[in-house]
């Protein structure tokens, strides 16, 4: 008996680069995922750049959103998938993979922020800073822009990378 593998899909992908994991929507639109990144419908998203993703199995929704800059709407992409498969497990993977380094401070009680270190896959970029707000907190504040310049500087110094810059 053999087992029956259905071709990879003709996904126009980036020079090196090869689909490991895909699924089509119930619209039809192919969603797939090499190791640099994921391709929603023919647009590539590099890895690090994904803030997360999920599949509910009840409403057979895929929704990925992107990493996003404080005060502006983060892009999200949702398809209905009946069966993410291998896909989902390669999209998991790729996200927890590219976070470096997530440090939790404090401002007000658990209220606080994150500074988050983001690589590429192939290490070929230089690490992407980010610093997330918890609801109620108040980035333009001096001392909450005061914790988090600290704590970027900290954790770039955990990881080599000197002073913060900007982020």
């Amino acid at each position: 008996m053999r087992l029956r593998r259905d071709p990879r899909p003709d996904v126009q992908v980036g020079a090196g680069e090869k689909v490991l994991a895909w699924a089509e929507s119930g619209e039809g639109d192919l969603l797939a995922g090499t190791r640099d990144a994921v391709y929603l419908d023919g647009t590539r998203l590099p890895w690090e750049q994904v803030e997360a993703a999920d599949w509910d199995r009840d409403s057979e929704v895929f929704r990925l959103s992107e990493v996003g800059s404080w005060g502006e709407q983060r892009r999200e992409h949702s398809f209905t998938v009946g069966e993410p498969g291998r896909f989902l497990e390669l999209v998991r993977e790729r996200v927890t993979a590219s976070v470096v380094l997530q440090r939790h401070v404090p401002v007000r009680g658990t209220a606080g922020l994150r500074v988050i270190a983001r690589r590429a896959p192939r290490g070929d970029r230089p690490l992407a800073w980010y610093v997330e707000y918890d609801v109620g907190i108040d980035p333009d504040d001096p001392e909450v822009r005061s914790l988090a310049d600290t704590a970027l500087a900290a954790a770039r110094g955990e990881v080599g990378e000197g002073d913060a810059a900007d982020f």
